[in-house]
Formats: C-alpha cells, sequence, structure tokens
C-alpha cells in the first residue's frame, strides 16, 4: 500500500526522542501504563510520541484525548506482539541490523552528522541503537501478524457500490483534478558488448569478495545500482517463491547459505547473489545489481522514430491508439498506450498521486511526469521526452493527456478504482477491528488507573 495506513501509526523516532522532553522542560517519571500478555507499555513511550506530535503540529483534541489515543494504538500494537509470541514466528538477526543500519543512516542524515543526531537524542550512538534495535524488530513482527489477518481480503464490485451508496452525501470526499494519460514508449536495445563489461565487472567483484578483499554488503553498498536494497548492504529481506524474477529465483533457492552465485541476468540487468538464509519457501538474499547502459546513438535512433510517430499523430495519418501499435516498446500498448495509476489500479492519476509514486522505488516511469503533463493540453501529443522505465532502463516516450477528468465529488462512474480502493481500506479495517475484540477478550490486558477512564474505541478490558 502507497497510502498511510487507518490507524494511527507510532513513528520509531518518537518511541526515543528523550531530547524532547528536555527541551519541553517535562520530567517524567516512568511507569508501566498497560500490560499486554507478557509486553508492558510504559509511560516514557507515551509522553515521547506525544512530544513527537506536539512538535510537528499533529495534536488534535485536547492533551488528554491524545494521550488515550496513544495509548490504545500501541495496545493493538503489543496484542500483535503478543499474537507473534504465541504463533512462533520469528524475525532474523541479519534483517534486524539491515533494518536497523538503513534507519540510523537515515537518521544521521537528517540530523547532519553523528554527533549531531546523539546530542538531539542525548544518548550515545550505542544507547540509540538498542532502542531502536528493539523496536524494529518488533515491528518486524508486528508487520508479520498484520500481513496474516488481510491476507485473501479483497471487495466484489457489489461490496463497493454497497459501500459507496452507503456514504452519507456529506462525507463523499471532492478528488483533485485527474488524468488519462497515454503513452509510446520507445526502449533502445542495448549491445552485446555493453553486456559483456558490465558482466565482467560483476566478476571481477565477485573474485574480490571470493578473496576476502571485501565483503558482500561493503561491495553492494559501493556498486549496487539497485536504490532500495544498496543502502542495506544489498540485502533484500525474506522473499517468498513467486515474488523474484522467474531467473533470480531459480539460482537463489538453490544457493547455500553464505554462498555466492555466478552472474545472473533478469530483465532488471545483471546480478550476484549470496543466500543468507533459507526458511522453507522464504529466502532471504543479498544481492548486486548492475545494469548495461543504453548507447547514445540508440538514444538517438529512439528520439527520432518518436519524432516520426508524432508527426504522424500530428497530421492526422494515425490516431495515438494506432501509433502506439506500432512504435511502442511498452507493455501498455496492449491497452492503447494508457499509464496505469498503481495507487487504484485505474487510468485516472492526479497530480498528487504521480508526486507520490516518485519518491518510490520502483516507480520510476513516473519522474518527471508531472512537469510534462503540466505543459499539456488535452489530446496535444508531446515531444520525445527522456524518462527511466521500470526496470530502470534509459528510454524516451511521447506522452499525451487523452482525458482531463475535472476536480468533482466521487462518483462509481468517474472514480470507480479509488472508491474500490476506499472500500478494500474499510474491509481490511473491519477485518482488525473484528480481530482486536476477539483477541482483546482472551488475553491478559490491565490499564493503569490514571487511563481508565479514556474513551477508547475498543474494550480492552473485562468490565
Amino acid at each position: 500500500m502507497l497510502r498511510k495506513p487507518l490507524l494511527l501509526t507510532v513513528a520509531l523516532l518518537g518511541m526515543v526522542l528523550g531530547a524532547a522532553a528536555q527541551e519541553s522542560k517535562v520530567q517524567v517519571i516512568d511507569k508501566v501504563v498497560a500490560v499486554v500478555g507478557k509486553n508492558i507499555i510504559l509511560l516514557s513511550d507515551v509522553e515521547n510520541q506525544y512530544l513527537q506530535y506536539r512538535m510537528q503540529g499533529d495534536i488534535q483534541g485536547s492533551s488528554k484525548d491524545m494521550h488515550c489515543a496513544i495509548i490504545e494504538e500501541l495496545l493493538f500494537q503489543k496484542l500483535m506482539l503478543n499474537q507473534a509470541e504465541m504463533d512462533s514466528l520469528t524475525v532474523s538477526d541479519s534483517e534486524v541490523d539491515a533494518e536497523l543500519s538503513r534507519r540510523i543512516s537515515e537518521l544521521i542524515g537528517r540530523a547532519g552528522s553523528q554527533e549531531k543526531l546523539e546530542s538531539i537524542f542525548n544518548k550515545t550512538m550505542a544507547e540509540i541503537k538498542d532502542e531502536l534495535r528493539r523496536l524494529v524488530k518488533e515491528k518486524s513482527l508486528q508487520d508479520q501478524v498484520r500481513a496474516g489477518l488481510l491476507k485473501g481480503v479483497v471487495v466484489t464490485p457489489a461490496e463497493v457500490r454497497a459501500y459507496y451508496r452507503n456514504l452519507s452525501p456529506d462525507s463523499i470526499p471532492n478528488v483533485d483534478t485527474q488524468y488519462e494519460i497515454m503513452q509510446i514508449v520507445k526502449r533502445p536495445p542495448i549491445s552485446i558488448d555493453e553486456k559483456l563489461e558490465v558482466k565482467d565487472q560483476l566478476y571481477q567483484i565477485r573474485r574480490r569478495i571470493l578473496n576476502g578483499e571485501s565483503s558482500f554488503s561493503t561491495m553492494a553498498i559501493l556498486y549496487s545500482e539497485d536504490p532500495g536494497s544498496s543502502k542495506k548492504g544489498g540485502e533484500l529481506g525474506f522473499t517468498g517463491k513467486g515474488e523474484l524474477a522467474p531467473e533470480f529465483e531459480t539460482v537463489a533457492f538453490n544457493l547455500h547459505e553464505g554462498e555466492i552465485s555466478e552472474v545472473v541476468e533478469t530483465q532488471f540487468g545483471f546480478h550476484i547473489i549470496q543466500l543468507i538464509e533459507r526458511r522453507g519457501d522464504y529466502v532471504n538474499c543479498r544481492h548486486i545489481l548492475m545494469t548495461a547502459k543504453v548507447p547514445v546513438e540508440a538514444l538517438e535512433k529512439a528520439q527520432h522514430e518518436l519524432d516520426s510517430a508524432a508527426a504522424l499523430i500530428r497530421n492526422g495519418e494515425m490516431t495515438f491508439e494506432e501509433a502506439c501499435k506500432q512504435f511502442s516498446d511498452d507493455d501498455s500498448k496492449t491497452n492503447g498506450g494508457y499509464m496505469l495509476n498503481p495507487i487504484t489500479s485505474g487510468y485516472a492519476i492526479s497530480l498528487q498521486d504521480i508526486q507520490e509514486l516518485e519518491n518510490y522505488n520502483g516507480f520510476q516511469e513516473f519522474k518527471n511526469l508531472a512537469f510534462v503533463i503540466n505543459r499539456l493540453k488535452e489530446g496535444v501529443v508531446s515531444d520525445p521526452v527522456p524518462m527511466t522505465t521500470t526496470d530502470n532502463k534509459d528510454a524516451f516516450r511521447l506522452v499525451m493527456v487523452k482525458r482531463v477528468i475535472p476536480s468533482h465529488k466521487a462518483n462509481l462512474t468517474d472514480d470507480y478504482s479509488l472508491i474500490q480502493s476506499w472500500a478494500l481500506n474499510k474491509k481490511n479495517q473491519d477485518v482488525i477491528s473484528a480481530w482486536i475484540k476477539n483477541k482483546a477478550k482472551k488475553a491478559f490486558i490491565r490499564i493503569d488507573e490514571d487511563f481508565a477512564d479514556c474513551d477508547f474505541q475498543f474494550e480492552w478490558t473485562k468490565k
């Protein structure tokens, strides 16, 4: 999901923001404010999160109401952690270490330096890591429980229509201006010489690792072109069968722990793979990805071909759809060139959606798209513009705004995919709420008397 979850999310940073308490002159005498099974909630956890929200300007309602809301979210998290323990769910040290390293790097980047980060937290780096390590591990276990609860949850067309009919007219939100965008993409081929050069580079890196000159994770940080995993030493985390490129998966599932593969080619480029751990139908791997670059001459040829296609469309000799079938190298040619909105799975997309997608790995084709469509009128074909494809290759494309849908109240005709996503979120929330009500009846839960009068959404303790 790209949208934020409906339930209040407790940020890791807020859980360890000790310096904020000093800045606000709040002196907290720590104590246990709630217990769920073997797991406790400390007053410091609640206060630190409250201070984080206050610093961000996210306080809604009274201080007591906000404290109660934070406690209820923490109760839910501890209930999931309690379930993870009963289900014997685990998370490997390597997974925790990789995520911890990523988060520490992110925090240092925000602070400006390690020294500034230690000053902000008023803790040593070792103390920050110890506290974050616990939180990272707990969040991973909670995510596994949540994923299990929501596995297989879908909404039917009848449920979508019923969801919309049950919305009160005043609660139906306005939808931002949306665009139906069409594209013709030219993916220039990569020469054999370019591929051989990249393979040779990877074999040299592999030899250096095997000779003990450097570790796999260090070489991944230095050389891997996968932005999502390179910062984590190339680690992908546990993935199941069917989630990876077929060529990658075949090799990964046949490696022994610690073994490094030969060079493997997939649609994304060339890889060397190291198996960290296998658990049944799941593997945790590191990889180093390198891609062969498209020659300048091939890019220029693609640009000229699209210039010709644009001229044919503008002169009325071809429709955009006809030109798409003849010239496009992208999968979207099967539906006339329409771009899919990954957030809603529909064709309509807003500028906000595009800007959100730009910030996620795996959606490179949306980078700079907002700038292009802002300069186009409906039905007008762009000049060829450079782009990066989903598999991280250089390419060119023509873009046309087929239809502009002005801002309006959401309706089933224009916004079915969007309403479907709302209905699914509601169904997911209903599944989670039912689970909480059931588990809260069976679990040992105690809440401190200072918060016993909170107006919680759920009945956490027996009357």
